[in-house]
């Protein structure tokens, strides 16, 4: 058991499946309470009752007052897990664009506008980003997503920088392929890059936790993304072309 979140008040968003879920599962596995959210009613109450948690459905970008009553007045832990896969270009319409910055990053800020001031005040407090390995990296095929997790990253970043030494710990989760809707929903494009190295959710719980035991800021489920993310820093342009390169085979092959 993580002595951390024993008897933590737990908010998970997008939990009625894939990722979510699991987080939901695995916190309520080491004895937190649960608030289980996402914006399908009926997944979030199945999940609940599996396992003793309390549903709170809705968008997530304003459930937290919602889910501070629902734990009794105490969040903990929150974990801004709901996200949006949406794949296109620069030629994407501005609604895509906008459901994708909405979802991806500012319901992660409205949460953190609404916890925060408390969490100071308290000294403590957990903020857990479901950001993706698109947002060290990028993702082909899929600029409003690849663009929204890098503003995700940054934000659960600055996050970090700003209130550690104030009592406030925050977590970056940045898989790759996951066996999830969303990972089915990226077609083609996912099926070259993402598919063949995909882990189920509950290896992502895992290394979240083993993340919490350790104290550490980057969340790597895929460990050899860390090295994808050197080559990036080191050597952009060889990087970029590597990129390009499976941009044209994805090219060819759809």
């Amino acid at each position: 058991m993580v002595e951390a979140v024993q008897g933590a008040g737990v908010v998970v968003t997008g939990a009625g499946g894939g990722i979510g879920a699991a987080l939901a599962r695995r916190f309520a596995a080491e004895g937190a309470r649960v608030v289980v959210n996402d914006l399908d009613a009926d997944k979030a109450k199945a999940v609940a009752e599996e396992i003793g948690g309390i549903a709170v459905p809705g968008d997530a970008s304003a459930i937290v007052p919602e889910a501070r009553d629902a734990l009794g007045g105490t969040v903990d832990v929150y974990c801004a897990n709901a996200g949006v896969g949406s794949g296109g270009s620069e030629a994407s319409e501005e609604s895509v664009w906008a459901l994708a910055w909405d979802v991806n990053v500012m319901a992660h800020v409205r949460a953190a506008q609404a916890l925060v001031p408390e969490w100071l005040e308290r000294g403590c407090g957990r903020f857990v980003s479901t950001v993706s390995a698109a947002g060290l990296l990028t993702m082909i095929g899929a600029a409003p997503y690849s663009v929204t997790k890098h503003g995700a990253y940054a934000f659960a970043e600055w996050l970090s920088l700003t209130y550690r030494h104030r009592g406030i710990k925050v977590h970056a989760i940045c898989p790759q392929g996951v066996r999830t809707d969303m990972l089915a929903g990226t077609g083609s494009a996912g099926d070259l890059v993402l598919k063949p190295t995909a882990i189920e959710p509950e290896d992502v719980a895992e290394a979240l936790f083993k993340g919490i035991e350790e104290d550490r800021f980057l969340i790597l489920p895929h460990p050899e993304v860390a090295g994808f993310y050197q080559a990036r820093a080191t050597d952009p342009d060889r990087w970029l072309s590597h990129m390009n390169h499976l941009q044209q085979k994805w090219e060819v092959a759809r």
